[in-house]
Formats: C-alpha cells, structure tokens, sequence
C-alpha cells in the first residue's frame, strides 16, 4: 500500500499538479527557507505578496542581515507572529556571521538555527540539498490521517511521533524534493480540509475515510484552549506642531519592538460614555482638561492565544513631555513598524485630526 500510494502521488504530481507559487522548485536555500518561514501561520495567498516583497528589499542573506531591525519589521507589518521575523533577522546575522553568508547543508546544522523547527529543517534539506527528510505539515498530516485511518489527534506528542515516522517510510529517497511538494501540494488541491475532491483523488481506491465516509472526522484535532480577551485603549495626544506621542514595545509580551500611541489597557470593555472620565488620564497628566475630540469604533485583532480589541481616542491638548514615550511627526509614522490593528488605524488617522 505504501509503494502504490508513492507511486499514485508522484505520478499525480507529474501529471495533474498545476499548483503554481514563486518559490515552487526552487534550490536556493536562502529563498526557500524566507518562503517557509512566511508561510508558518500564513496563508499562501497572503504570503506571495510578502515573499515577493522580500525577495526585491533582501536578495540575499547578506542583504537581510545587513538591514536595520525597523526596517525589516516594517516590511513584515501585517504579517503578525513578530517572532518569525526576530528570528529571521538572528538567523541570517549567524549565517552570515558563523558560515560565511552560505547557508548550512546539513540537516543537524539547518535545525539548530533560531526559528527553525523540524518541518522547515525538512524542507530546506530536501528542496535545496536533496536530503532525505519528509515535511509533515498541516496538509500531509491531513493526507496521512485520512488514508490510513488514523485517529490519533494531530499535535499531541503521540501524533508528533506517527505522523513523521509514516511521512518518512512513504518518501521516495531519489528525490525527497518532489514528494515532499507534490503531498503538500496534494492535501492543498485535492484533499482539502473542506469537501476533498474524493470523486477524482488518485487515492481513493485505498484511502480509509473515503471508503468509510470518515473525511468529516479526519484528522482528529484536539479542542483549541479559549482565547485570553484584552482591552487595549489608545490615547492619541499632541507633542508639538503635528506630532504625536509613540513608544516602542519592550518586554516578552506580544508586540515586541513594535510601536503604539499611550496605551492604558484594562480588562473589561469600557462603555463609551465613561472614556471621558478615565482615572487614567488625570494620574498621568494631572488636570489639564483634556476633551476628547474623537473616538474610533472598535478595532479587533486575533492571535493565536489571544483576542485583542481597541479603541482610539484623540484629546485636544498637547503634552509636552511623557516618559518612555517619543514624538513623531505624523508624516513619519509610516516609517514605523506597527501592530495590524494599528497600522489599520493609522490610514484614517489623518481625516480625524483636527489640530
């Protein structure tokens, strides 16, 4: 069953895989470890685009490591899971640094660099050196569990050791590369997480779920935990002739080396009606009489373990010093890298100020 299951992918791939992306056959290390690396908890549609932007900024390791921090975070904004990026620049300062700008050939050597796990260790070996490591990632567990009928939950430790182990008996070893693609390929194109296209799949014959009706149930994935709520309140006050207050975020809390306005955060939404009277603002300030000259409307974004909403508030004085925090003239904020549901807030910024 394994040999027929091989034989089908490859020759499916050889003669029906029309899936077409900017880093699909690729050899350059470099280009395809950037590709892997946008592409955890991406979508691909939505990683083209970033791909493509980085691969014109940064063509090459050198370039990437040699790039200010700001920069390179910029360029990621609106990418989210900023520890992708923070690895991105670590590591491509020690390829540079620890192996002369060329990108390490071994497996062993490829894993121990920051951001890298086993499944992008695995395809960098395979697409760019030929090494003989199956990927297991979302798509080809999906495959897997579905034509062998397995119930083991993806994710769990247990399923961490099956699903590699079966990946890796099924690899055809004269080239890792295109079977490594052509099953990513297959769980993206034919059998999807939605309505898999069982009618014309190669696999059928053999395939558990769709002789048993179990496509629904496969793969068993374990209930995700529920998301921690945070309110985050922004206060946008004035620093002088059209510039305004912005800090850059420190700490190991989300948002690190990203920037935001004054941010007073609690843990329960606040009605409306009571942002004028925020305790907030008269300890930091003291009575200075702020009005408040506009409120946005609620801005949401969703991490992995954590669900964000905001608000923006615009007050109508200026401050002239707060602590941590440093003025920016308003045409210069784009040159900083921001959170996405600030970033999305920025756009309309300036049809709101009034000063």
């Amino acid at each position: 069953m394994q040999i027929d299951f091989t034989k089908k992918l490859l020759a499916w791939n050889r003669l029906h895989n029309k899936r077409s992306m900017p880093w699909k056959g690729e050899s350059d290390p470099y280009k395809i470890w950037l590709s892997e690396i946008i592409l955890q908890q991406t979508r691909v549609e939505q990683g083209i685009a970033y791909y493509n932007k980085f691969i014109l900024a940064y063509p090459s390791v050198d370039d990437l490591a040699k790039a200010p921090e700001k920069e390179i975070l910029k360029n990621w904004e609106g990418l989210g899971y900023y520890n992708r990026c923070r690895n991105l620049i670590t590591t491509a300062k020690k390829i540079v640094n620890l192996y002369g700008s060329r990108f390490p050939s071994t497996y062993k050597e490829i894993l121990a660099l920051p951001g890298i796990g086993s499944y992008t260790a695995s395809a960098i070996a395979s697409f760019a050196f030929g090494l003989p490591y199956a990927v297991v990632d979302g798509n080809v567990e999906r495959v897997l569990a579905r034509y062998f009928g397995i119930s083991t939950p993806v994710g769990t430790s247990e399923g961490k050791k099956i699903f590699p182990v079966i990946a890796n008996e099924l690899l055809f070893k004269k080239d890792p590369g295109a079977f490594n693609q052509a099953i990513m390929d297959f769980g993206a194109t034919i059998c999807k997480p939605q309505q898999p296209l069982c009618t014309i799949c190669v696999q059928s014959k053999n395939c558990q779920a769709c002789k048993k009706a179990w496509t629904d149930r496969l793969p068993v994935k374990l209930k995700a935990p529920e998301k921690k709520q945070r309110w985050m309140y922004y206060f946008i006050i004035k620093a002088g002739k059209n510039k305004i207050w912005i800090r850059e975020r420190t700490g190991n809390d989300i948002w690190k080396n990203l920037y935001e306005f004054i941010l007073y955060e609690t843990g329960k939404l606040i009605p409306q009606n009571s942002i004028c009277n925020f305790p907030f603002l008269k300890e930091q300030f003291g009575n200075q009489g702020f009005k408040i000259e506009y409120i946005s409307s609620l801005y949401y974004q969703k991490l992995t373990h954590q669900s964000i909403t905001s608000q923006f508030i615009l007050l109508n004085k200026p401050v002239h010093k707060i602590n941590g925090y440093q003025p920016v003239s308003l045409n210069k904020l784009k040159e900083f890298p921001f959170p996405k549901l600030i970033a999305d807030y920025i756009k309309i910024l300036p049809s709101q100020l009034s000063w």
